[in-house]
């Protein structure tokens, strides 16, 4: 067969099979009377298998290597494959994830395109003097895109880029409180941490329904920035969690804290002095909890709360009477005031 028919029927231009005669990876087998060259069916599939190897990414000097050492074994190259497509592959995912932002950003022309591509570049930056800056000055000229900013924050170890990085989101608009929501599922606990602490900064109702979702969340850490974050937003859903944040003594100052802001509602005072008196019943509940929960009603204004303390101050616990005791005589001297 002549050089133009194994051509057609292989999809190997002429001149590359001349290539390949040159590099000694496939000649030949004969020539016609008038000196072209003529390949028989090994030649022929020779060239395919060339073009095989060549489509799993080797080189035309590995191939040779391939077809002409006994004793090459594939395996090691086969490895190095791996690697190397899975660099490339993470090379262009990471360009295509830049490109993207770049869009997200709406560039009106190729300076502000600069301008974004550098505040990307130091918000990877390994200096976090030059990170702090980026989310600072993120939005006076160009936005950054929501994206980048979250993936900072939730990756960010040092304090105060984080909260540089938690006041940017803050002003970056929409699509912030879905994306840390996301952040909420991550395997990494201080990922997780930094994403709910981030949310807890979002404003807008988005924000305050993930964070519901978070009360459900199986990291009691998650669940504990949540409730007291809708705490202070007046959310009475978190009332559950505040309630098991003071009997596990997990910041129970700061959930007691919650409780008496979300008091000040008449009707949700009354609940949540019944929470903690059936948490302060409770046979399971220690000595220390119950120190922690009569404590507690001291910031819940009502009768309900007051005559919590007045059956408190007759317990057998004598810390638990003594603290009952010492809130009703602090209640009753603000009541006269």
């Amino acid at each position: 067969m002549l050089i133009g028919e194994v051509a057609r029927r292989s999809g190997v231009s002429a001149r590359m099979l001349r290539h390949y005669e040159s590099l000694g990876l496939v000649r030949p087998s004969g020539r016609t009377g008038s000196g072209y060259r003529e390949y028989s069916m090994e030649d022929i599939q020779r060239v395919f298998h060339i073009e095989s190897l060549r489509s799993l990414g080797l080189s035309l000097r590995e191939i040779g290597r391939a077809l002409h050492e006994p004793g090459f074994t594939p395996s090691a190259l086969v490895d190095d494959l791996i690697r190397q497509t899975r660099e490339r592959i993470a090379a262009e995912t990471e360009l295509l994830t830049r490109l993207r932002r770049i869009h997200a950003a709406e560039p009106a022309d190729w300076e502000n395109v600069l301008k974004v591509v550098a505040l990307l570049q130091a918000l990877g930056s390994k200096s976090a003097d030059a990170r702090q800056r980026a989310a600072l000055s993120s939005g006076e000229e160009v936005p950054v895109p929501v994206e980048a900013l979250v993936e900072a924050a939730l990756s960010e170890t040092d304090a105060n880029v984080a909260g540089a990085l938690r006041w940017a989101l803050a002003r970056s608009g929409e699509g912030g409180p879905a994306l840390l929501a996301e952040g909420l599922g991550s395997p990494v606990a201080a990922v997780r941490e930094r994403a709910v602490r981030s949310l807890v900064e979002m404003p807008g109702d988005e924000a305050t329904a993930r964070l519901r979702d978070a009360l459900a969340h199986p990291d009691a850490v998650v669940r504990g920035c949540a409730a007291l974050a809708l705490g202070t937003r007046g959310v009475a859903d978190a009332v559950p969690t505040l309630l098991d944040m003071i009997v596990q003594g997990r910041n129970d100052t700061d959930a007691a804290d919650a409780l008496s802001v979300l008091s000040s509602d008449a009707t949700l005072a009354d609940r949540i002095a019944t929470g903690l008196v059936e948490r302060l019943a409770g046979g399971t509940t220690e000595a220390p909890a119950r120190g922690r929960l009569t404590q507690a009603l001291a910031g819940i204004p009502g009768p309900k709360a007051s005559h919590a303390l007045v059956e408190l101050s007759h317990d057998e616990d004598r810390a638990v009477a003594l603290t009952a005791a010492y809130l009703l005589r602090l209640r009753d001297g603000f009541g006269r005031d």
